[in-house]
């Protein structure tokens, strides 16, 4: 791809994480124009090098891509709602539901704009690093377009068409980051009673996390395939040490609710004749909740 360093953006929201992609923008070269209700933030920046819009409107101007990072996706239509982003390509990086970003990419076509949607998987401090994951869903053709500039932010992927797809991946994301992170304080605050201490603990669960992770390929293959042989462990010897688990906790005083959730899914699937089966049969207990089964 060529170089595009010369080609002006713009970043509407200064927060911290909009003031940290002006920044990087800004190290790798582009004309940077920012706007954000509040002007003073802005002034770090101006210090920098970029130049403070009066109005969203004449930020939209400045150049073909700008880059949007809002409190919410309220926020972004109160904003945008009054300008005219004819010809722009939005990239909206604004933390919000699948359906929001959708409505959004509606309203761009609307106003003859095109549009991107994105999650940013990191903190501030890394943005402009490879260790930054930004995600974009929107036409390809459009992420094609911008691919030299938005890769200044950090690794960048395009995960398809549907612009609701990033904002599905980020809270996809999210599950697996607290389902693991409770999971983690469960057995913390168990082996806690025994005079066991975090930081020993630790590393053994970073293992355990690792030697799980490296089952999900083979059990993505399972699902994909609606087929569940028990390779490893079937789901009725799974809910017995669920049950273990859950004597343990109550024994200790440490709660016990996370693993009785963990023993009802599998209860339910057990009775209704999956017993016999490997862990992932359990997708169907989060693709139709409540029914019968």
């Amino acid at each position: 791809m060529d170089d595009n360093s010369d080609i002006p953006v713009t970043v509407i929201g200064l927060g911290l994480m909009g003031q940290a992609l002006a920044r990087a923008f800004l190290k790798a070269g582009h004309p940077v124009t920012v706007w954000n209700r509040t002007a003073s933030k802005a002034d770090p920046l101006v210090a920098a090098g970029a130049r403070l819009a009066p109005t969203v409107g004449d930020a939209l101007r400045s150049g073909p891509l700008a880059i949007i990072c809002l409190t919410d996706y309220q926020a972004v239509h109160e904003v945008l709602d009054t300008s005219e982003p004819n010809g722009r390509t939005l990239v909206n990086l604004t933390s919000g539901s699948s359906a929001q970003a959708r409505d959004a990419a509606r309203w761009a076509e609307r106003h003859g704009a095109r549009y991107l949607d994105g999650a940013i998987m990191a903190v501030p401090p890394v943005i402009g690093t490879a260790e930054a994951v930004i995600l974009h869903s929107g036409p390809r053709r459009d992420f094609e377009e911008h691919e030299p500039a938005l890769g200044a932010l950090g690794t960048i992927t395009h995960l398809g068409e549907d612009p609701g797809l990033a904002s599905l991946y980020d809270v996809a994301g999210l599950a697996m980051m607290w389902s693991i992170l409770n999971a983690w304080l469960q057995g913390t605050a168990l082996l806690g009673t025994a005079g066991v201490d975090a930081a020993a603990f630790a590393p053994f669960a970073q293992q355990i996390a690792g030697v799980v992770a490296g089952w999900l390929p083979g059990y993505a293959e399972q699902i994909d395939r609606g087929s569940y042989p028990a390779e490893v462990s079937a789901l009725e010897t799974d809910a017995r040490a669920m049950a273990h688990l859950i004597e343990e906790s109550e024994a200790a005083g440490v709660d016990a609710e996370l693993p009785k959730l963990f023993k009802a899914m599998a209860d339910r699937a057990i009775a209704a004749g999956h017993g016999a089966e490997q862990y992932p049969v359990l997708i169907d207990e989060f693709r139709n909740p409540g029914a019968p089964k």
